[in-house]
């Protein structure tokens, strides 16, 4: 059997006055929102519905040929 390493974790470097002092409005989302751009998924979710309507739509015809 191999032998099972301990992982040493370290400890942090900021004390508790500084934590205390680091307000936390310094950290402002407002100046740099994250606005990602989805435009591509929504076509591609349109192209494969329309795939995926057509292909009931020629099942369905289908079934009433064939059976």
């Amino acid at each position: 059997m191999a032998k099972k390493s301990k992982r040493q974790y370290r400890r942090s470097t900021l004390s508790e006055a500084q934590l205390a002092e680091s307000s936390p409005g310094s950290f402002r989302f407002s100046d740099r929102e994250f606005k990602p751009d989805y435009s591509y998924v929504m076509k591609d979710l349109k192209r494969i519905g329309i795939l995926a309507g057509s292909f009931f739509v020629v099942l369905i015809v289908l079934s009433f040929i064939l059976g």
